[in-house]
């Protein structure tokens, strides 16, 4: 009997950008478990630059089939670890990425939709994160640097190919050690960034529809 291939989720993790020498996004991706209720996982390292780290996660997608992606990105001065709902078609970078790109007011796809919303349980994820304790909330931002443009561009390329995989995007604070010599900057310990990554992930997996809850914003 042919043994069917594992499950997988895919999870990625950027490369420091903006002068830090790390980003909690990478450490939290790659210290995840190696399996999650029966998907493997696996953990992709993407760089901080426009258009590259599509490309490489659009490759990844081909290649193992994943039923769920899972993108993870820092985003200093956030407080919770925050579930993205929704892409826009635009970046609008306020610093150059890490090749030395600052892309101003330019659509991510000239042929794309203005947005796509995220397919993954939002609400759900959050609230099994702050069953873990974790601080977690819906945030409707992605930002209009690479993490908005990533996962813009995983969802296109989902769409486009037609493919069942599911996708989402984390972001996520900044670690203990990154805000030492920046007075107020929120930050999180990895440890509790990972057991929220993990919680998500489970729910993300378990929740084929999302959970009726309130999750939004007053401004």
């Amino acid at each position: 009997m042919t043994q069917k291939p594992a499950r997988c989720v895919l999870v990625t993790g950027f490369t420091p950008f903006g002068g830090e020498r790390t980003n909690p996004s990478w450490e939290v991706a790659r210290r995840l478990p190696d399996s999650v209720a029966g998907y493997r996982l696996e953990k992709l390292r993407v760089p901080t630059e426009f258009g590259k780290a599509i490309a490489i996660t659009t490759r990844a997608i081909d290649e193992l089939a994943p039923s769920i992606v899972i993108c993870f990105g820092q985003a200093g001065g956030r407080t919770c670890m925050s579930v993205e709902r929704i892409a826009i078609n635009v970046n609008d970078a306020r610093i150059a990425d890490n090749a030395g790109r600052q892309v101003i007011d330019e659509a991510i796809r000239a042929d794309g939709p203005d947005a796509y919303f995220c397919t993954v349980p939002i609400k759900a994820m959050v609230a099994a994160m702050t069953r873990a304790d974790v601080p977690a909330n819906v945030s409707n931002t992605a930002g209009t640097f690479v993490c908005n443009d990533l996962i813009y561009g995983v969802l296109h390329h989902i769409a486009m190919t037609k493919r069942s995989t599911r996708a989402g995007f984390i972001h996520v604070p900044y670690l203990e050690s990154q805000v030492r010599h920046k007075p107020g900057d929120a930050s999180m310990s990895l440890a509790t960034m990972i057991t929220g990554a993990k919680a998500a992930i489970m729910a993300a997996i378990k929740n084929k529809t999302d959970l009726k809850l309130s999750g939004g914003a007053l401004h």
